[in-house]
């Protein structure tokens, strides 16, 4: 396991592992705990499409060819995802730039079961953003224009 790039208390508290960081990829895994699960006691499909985007959103940001990393953050932009089977026992992401330009990344993902089945796969837009101040935004009405 590597650590995280940026400290993202959500995917800390879901537990997701980043295991791979590099080369416009990212892999991550969920061991699901019961929280995750649905009333079928299969993983969310909440839990599922959150570990794709957030696999996607980590290749969108992933360095390339050895260039450091992008000080840039990315946002979801749109995501697509269909299931396949359920998700049973680790569950491994596993995601790649398909096209990036200067504003946005063009990324893939699918999601494994323990036994290598497909249970998931996503495509999704990311627009690159400067990062925040240290402290994230403050709560404040938006301008209309936002």
């Amino acid at each position: 396991m590597i650590d995280f790039p940026t400290r993202i208390p959500f995917v800390e508290a879901l537990g997701f592992e980043l295991l791979r960081f590099a080369d416009g990829a990212a892999e991550l895994a969920i061991e699901p705990r019961a929280e995750h699960l649905n009333s079928w006691s299969v993983l969310h499909g909440g839990v599922a499409m959150t570990l794709l985007d957030v696999a996607m959103a980590h290749a969108a940001r992933a360095p390339v060819a050895g260039a450091p990393l992008d000080a840039r953050g990315v946002v979801t932009i749109e995501m697509k995802t269909s299931f396949m089977r359920p998700g049973l026992g680790r569950l491994v992401a596993h995601a790649r730039v398909l096209r990036r330009t200067n504003t946005l990344s063009f990324c893939e993902a699918s999601l494994l079961d323990a036994w290598g089945e497909l249970v998931a796969h996503a495509t999704g837009t990311f627009k690159y953003l400067q990062a925040l101040p240290a402290g994230g935004r403050q709560l404040e009405r938006p301008n209309a224009s936002d």
